[in-house]
């Protein structure tokens, strides 16, 4: 994967389409500023792979020092890490089940203990698990969904919010939901539906709590080209995807990258609480 540069003294190269052809686009002082990070720390989980790699990688990019967060895929951040040190930042390997609460701070605390500070964080982990409908759905997954999707976040956040609310106005949350938080989960889907409902309240309710010193804002992707749709999804039902978007395709993980950068940096100082919805057309508000 070879992600976007930021030149950002100069011009930045932005995905156009999903493919190797790309737009040059001059950047104003003002739009150097907004979307500098040099000096800022980022703390992304699930870092290993798809999103949280391309985030992880796009921050970096921007001149953040990246925490690069993960459970069982080690090889995929040490993957991250070197994309990382490659484009010319610094990164952090950070092992932890963020369920656990004693994994969740320490993975706050080590990281800080790093860089000395922490500005922004990329709640980016979670995971359907397995597909059940609600009628059928065992009491154990449907409590494990929400500790994967929702109680770590809230962990790992709140460990957080003690540094964030250091960064001079600075800082950033932001929380990756799904789709199915607008379509209720189809296909056996529900309880990450509803676990993911469930991120977008706590992020809403960080908005109000944390103002005006830390920002809380979310991302809602629709169907991602990623490992976790090559586990989830048949290659017909990614084709009826393609087919059902205005855009003609699925997104590319670079693309929401790009969101993740601007909810992150100043660009979006006036904007919390909020949702950017990046589904292709797929599903409108």
């Amino acid at each position: 994967m070879t992600p976007a540069s930021y030149h950002l003294h100069n011009a930045i190269e932005v995905p156009f389409r999903p493919s190797n052809s790309k737009v040059r686009i001059p950047l104003t002082q003002f739009q150097q500023t907004r979307y500098e990070l040099t000096g800022r720390a980022a703390l992304v989980t699930g870092a290993g792979g798809g999103i949280g790699r391309a985030a992880a990688i796009t921050l970096a990019q921007a001149g953040a020092i990246i925490g690069v967060h993960y459970y069982t895929d080690a090889e995929g951040a040490r993957e991250t890490l070197a994309e990382i040190e490659r484009v010319g930042s610094r990164g952090v390997l950070l092992p932890g089940d963020l369920t656990l609460e004693a994994d969740a701070n320490r993975v706050v605390d080590d990281f800080v203990a790093e860089t000395g500070r922490l500005d922004i964080l990329f709640n980016n982990a979670g995971n359907p698990l397995t597909r059940s409908s609600i009628e059928k759905c065992p009491t154990d997954l449907w409590m494990q969904a929400f500790q994967v999707n929702v109680h770590s976040a809230f962990l790992i956040t709140r460990r957080a919010i003690p540094h964030l609310k250091r960064a001079s106005g600075h800082a950033s949350i932001i929380n990756n939901l799904s789709l199915s938080v607008q379509t209720g989960g189809s296909g056996g889907a529900g309880p990450y539906a509803a676990a993911k409902g469930a991120l977008q309240v706590f992020t809403r309710t960080l908005s109000r709590e944390l103002a005006p010193d830390v920002r809380a804002n979310c991302i809602m992707p629709g169907v991602v080209e990623t490992r976790h749709h090559e586990i989830f999804s048949t290659p017909e039902k990614m084709e009826d995807y393609r087919r059902q978007t205005p855009l003609g395709r699925n997104s590319a993980s670079d693309e929401i990258a790009q969101a993740v950068l601007f909810l992150a940096s100043d660009a979006s100082s006036f904007m919390t609480g909020g949702v950017i919805d990046l589904n292709g057309g797929r599903f409108l508000r």
